[in-house]
């Protein structure tokens, strides 16, 4: 199974946009909040495996 690594760069009501920092990438990626840990803010580091998102 992979790992990706994300950081959130914006909120915006019901959804974060995140950014890959494993890779080279400027493309975002609109995820539901409801799939992330409730206590994200901008600037968040987050580790996604397994289907599942989790803060580092």
């Amino acid at each position: 199974m992979e790992t990706w690594y994300y950081e959130v760069v914006s909120i915006d009501g019901d959804y974060a946009n995140l950014k890959r920092t494993d890779t080279e990438s400027d493309d975002l990626k609109l995820v539901a909040r409801a799939l992330l840990p409730a206590e994200i803010m901008e600037g968040t580091k987050l580790k996604y495996e397994m289907m599942q998102y989790e803060m580092i």
